[in-house]
Formats: structure tokens, C-alpha cells, sequence
């Protein structure tokens, strides 16, 4: 008899945890953002900007659109330097 209830207890625990893994009792909500914004100058960018710069790490690694951005700020700027070093070189 007492094998019967632990059997029974076992199946309904199992039924529960399966219900609730298949998202039967609702669905998680909209995944909320906790990034914090890069706080980089407006200046042309230091090696200690660098040096003190954090990435906000997401699920999948790091936010690549803060990565995109000051990789992008810093072609900006070889870029320029290169110009201004071929005007000064002629």
C-alpha cells in the first residue's frame, strides 16, 4: 500500500515539474535590459579612455553594439590622423 502512495506521489511530482517546464502555468515575461550606457567623452578618445572603458556582457558575450561604436569612433580617428599626417608630409 505504502509503495502504491510513493509510486503515485512520484508520477504526480514528475507531472507537475513537466507541466511547468513546458511553460503550462504562463510564460516568463519580456526580458528587461540592465545595460549600463558607455560613458565616453565626446573628445578624441585617450588611451586611457581605453584603458578604463567596460563593455556591458550580455547573454551571448558582449554588447556588440557598444563594440561597433568605439570601433567605429576609433577608425574615425586613425582615419583623420592619416589624412592630416599625408597634408603635412606634402
Amino acid at each position: 500500500m505504502m509503495a502504491w502512495f510513493i509510486a503515485s506521489l512520484a508520477v504526480l511530482v514528475l507531472g507537475i515539474a513537466a507541466v511547468v517546464g513546458a511553460g503550462g502555468l504562463g510564460q516568463i515575461g519580456p526580458m528587461k535590459t540592465d545595460r549600463l550606457t558607455m560613458d565616453l567623452p565626446q573628445r578624441r578618445l585617450s588611451a586611457q579612455d581605453l584603458r578604463e572603458l567596460q563593455f556591458t556582457v550580455v547573454p551571448r558575450g558582449y554588447a556588440m553594439d557598444q563594440v561597433d561604436e568605439v570601433i567605429s569612433r576609433l577608425q574615425d580617428q586613425l582615419d583623420h590622423d592619416l589624412t592630416d599626417s599625408q597634408e603635412l608630409s606634402q
